[in-house]
């Protein structure tokens, strides 16, 4: 049975836990379905609003999960709070994890090169066995997309993550869906980078206060200003009035069709 949803603003989130998510995947995988895990995190939900493509692709999703406590905190004005924060780097040991369990190969697409590359090391060290069908760096042009989709798809991968930021990862993959094969792909952006030790995540406590955003700006304030500056004031301004029109009218969860 699908799981419910959760509306916030312009994105509809699965009420799973992280380990919900995780079963979720490796029954489709074993029931030879398919299906794509959209990660959304305040960024690229505010991202979407202006952007139709993007919005399109995370609403025909399969799954779509909160990658942000300030989403998690938000749920609780629809009534229906989602369990936990499912977030995408986590989700990639969880699932490698599985996959040794499981015996399924996975592929790894993104990052450069070095970094894609050490960032399956440090994978296949922490999960022995893991099943590494191959690898490969995102910086191609649009005339090898479908090379680099058909070599996933020749692997015989069943898990894929795509790791080339937002948005250009998730046209890849609606572009290339019917090559590459695998049977469940993620889009997991700068994951490699911090898995490869290229860029610290934020400790525990700071990701639980739902701040791993400014501990992400410090290491690159000059990427990230911008960007946080306008995604966060915005999502903050949205949502406050969203818990007015609540107030006066509440609503229940969506179940997903």
């Amino acid at each position: 049975m699908p799981p419910a949803q959760v509306q916030i603003l312009n994105g509809r989130f699965d009420k799973l836990s992280a380990e919900q998510t995780v079963e979720e995947l490796m029954r489709t995988i074993r029931a030879g379905e398919r299906g794509i895990l959209s990660t959304v995190n305040v960024a690229i939900l505010m991202m979407m609003r202006s952007n139709p493509r993007l919005q399109r692709f995370v609403d025909s999703s399969r799954w779509i999960v909160a990658d942000g406590q300030p989403l998690v905190w938000a749920s609780h004005l629809r009534q229906q709070p989602l369990p936990e924060r499912v977030a995408g780097i986590d989700l990639i040991d969880q699932l490698c994890a599985r996959a040794v369990q499981e015996g399924v190969g996975v592929y790894f697409l993104g990052a450069e090169s070095s970094t894609v590359r050490e960032a399956v090391n440090v994978l296949q060290d922490r999960h022995r066995g893991l099943d590494v069908r191959g690898y490969a760096d995102g910086y191609f042009g649009p005339e090898q997309a479908e090379a680099r989709a058909r070599a996933v798809a020749e692997s015989g991968a069943e898990l894929l993550f795509v790791a080339m930021g937002v948005p250009r990862q998730e046209y890849f993959i609606e572009e290339q869906w019917d090559n590459l094969g695998a049977r469940v792909v993620i889009g997991v952006g700068g994951s490699f980078d911090v898995i490869a030790g290229r860029r610290k995540r934020a400790p525990a406590f700071i990701q639980r206060a739902g701040l791993e955003w400014a501990y992400r700006l410090i290491q690159e304030p000059r990427r990230l200003f911008r960007r946080y500056l306008i995604t966060n004031s915005q999502f903050l301004g949205l949502i406050s009035w969203s818990a007015i029109a609540q107030v006066s009218h509440p609503r229940r969860v969506v179940p997903r069709p």
